[in-house]
């Protein structure tokens, strides 16, 4: 959805940016090359994408620096930079580029361990969920990181096969585990699986919410904040996180007046979710289930 992107950022032509998910640089390169009056902060916790970055962010010199580091971690960088922010997007989930990379261990594609860590160094992997944890977990895991309907089964199944030493052999656990109707839709029946494991292992849902207060706290007055968000679970917290922050939360005993202080500090750009066209969906089919929301700081004496 760059095009959305770049269009909600267009009346902000200067002014320090953040790519709390830097990736490939993709996003990071449209927006310094549509305002070059723009500078960026990119930050990824794949010292692989950081390096990737670095070297395509190279050309625009003291304009773009790339930094080693979770995005919940995002509140620390900006207020070592000292600048004021004119926008931040969040691109949630995994990067193509990790997909892609077989011994990453995030596809069902390809033969690999079982990984699927963002950050290398991080101690959780894969395979320390999928042959530790116990039926309630791996049960809660499926249902709440990827709406699985049939997370019991799929987590019966897991425990049975153990040890399991590889994607694919964790894939073909899952497929027989569900209804055969279940396995002849067009996606593969293990797909959901791998997205919850992933996103336990490196504890995405958890950062979602700290990294976005820090951002909105430190926007400018008309400052943006745009965030892609790809299945239910990501989209839930950053729904909230923004309506909280449009309608102010006050936290007083209905019945006395309000004397905390809860106030509006954004406003919601749009109310309801903007997702893909279908040209962009058919020109990348993984653009799918992305889901756009955005918002803009209000002034103080507006909020």
């Amino acid at each position: 959805m760059l095009q959305e992107i770049l269009e909600t950022f267009k009346p902000i032509e200067n002014g320090l940016f953040i790519d709390a998910t830097v990736g490939g640089a993709g996003h990071a390169q449209a927006l310094l090359t549509q305002a070059p009056k723009r500078e960026l902060i990119g930050i990824d916790r794949d010292i692989s994408a950081v390096e990737v970055a670095g070297s395509r962010l190279k050309g625009f010199g003291d304009r773009a620096q790339v930094q080693h580091a979770r995005f919940d971690e995002i509140g620390k960088i900006i207020d070592n930079d000292g600048r004021s922010l004119s926008g931040a997007i969040f691109d949630l989930g995994v990067s193509s580029h990790q997909l892609d990379t077989p011994e990453r261990g995030f596809s069902h594609r390809f033969t690999s361990p079982l990984d699927m860590r963002m950050d290398p160094s991080d101690s959780l992997d894969a395979s320390t969920v999928i042959n530790g944890y116990d039926e309630a977990e791996l049960t809660y895991l499926l249902r709440n990181n990827s709406d699985e309907r049939f997370a019991r089964r799929i987590a019966q199944s897991i425990i049975s096969s153990r040890p399991i030493t590889s994607t694919t052999e964790l894939a073909e656990v899952v497929r027989g585990a569900v209804p055969a109707a279940t396995r002849r839709t067009g996606r593969h029946p293990a797909m959901r699986t791998f997205q919850a494991i992933r996103i336990a292992v490196n504890s995405e849902l958890e950062l979602i919410e700290p990294a976005l207060r820090q951002v909105i706290e430190r926007l400018r007055p008309g400052g943006r904040i745009v965030v892609l968000s790809y299945h239910s679970g990501e989209d839930r917290i950053v729904k909230q996180v923004f309506r909280e922050a449009a309608d102010g939360v006050c936290v007083c005993p209905s019945t006395l007046p309000c004397i905390c202080g809860s106030e509006s500090n954004v406003k919601l750009l749009r109310r309801k979710v903007l997702r893909p066209t279908a040209k962009e969906i058919e020109a990348n089919p993984r653009s799918a289930s992305a889901r756009f929301r955005a918002a803009e700081r209000l002034p103080a004496a507006e909020a």
